[in-house]
């Protein structure tokens, strides 16, 4: 027999911690790199205390796009145009355990765009703040997780990086 997930997709995540407890769960993120005059946008997490792009965990049913363009919205309020493939990111940096046990392992899709609509909401329930920084500026305190492609983005590096 083969086994299905029978979640609505929308709770992938819970449904599976209620099956596995704090075990590793392998998840697939995405996240954009929205530049504007040579700055990222980085996101002050409100859970960790650190700088990230917009993105997050892939739902059943998604594609790699539509999971960036929907992260993007719900973290930042802004409507993101054409992506092109930045790099996908995996290894020991993708592993975090969290501090109520839970322990996640997730490879990175990471897309860049310029072209963006809405207007940028600078709190929310993940993010207090919103900013765009210079390549030669960026915050010290960057999510040890996304630390890889942020610095491959300040670097120039030639694209995609597949590391």
């Amino acid at each position: 027999a083969r086994l299905r997930y029978q979640g609505d997709g929308m709770n992938y995540i819970q449904d599976m911690r209620k099956l596995i407890g704090h075990e590793t769960l392998f998840t697939v993120g995405c996240g954009i790199i929205i530049e504007n005059d040579e700055c990222i946008l980085l996101q002050h997490r409100t859970d960790e205390d650190n700088w990230c792009i917009p993105g997050g965990v892939m739902e059943i049913g998604e594609t790699f796009e539509q999971t960036a363009k929907r992260e993007t919205y719900e973290e930042t309020g802004l409507d993101v145009g054409e992506l092109k493939l930045f790099g996908m990111y995996s290894g020991e940096s993708c592993f975090v355990q969290y501090p109520n046990s839970d322990q996640v392992y997730s490879v990175q899709i990471i897309f860049t765009t310029t072209t963006y609509s809405g207007e940028l909401k600078q709190q929310g329930i993940e993010s207090k703040e919103h900013r765009f920084f210079k390549k030669k500026d960026l915050p010290e305190n960057i999510n040890p997780r996304q630390e890889k492609f942020i610095r491959d983005w300040a670097e120039n590096k030639t694209m995609p990086v597949i590391s």
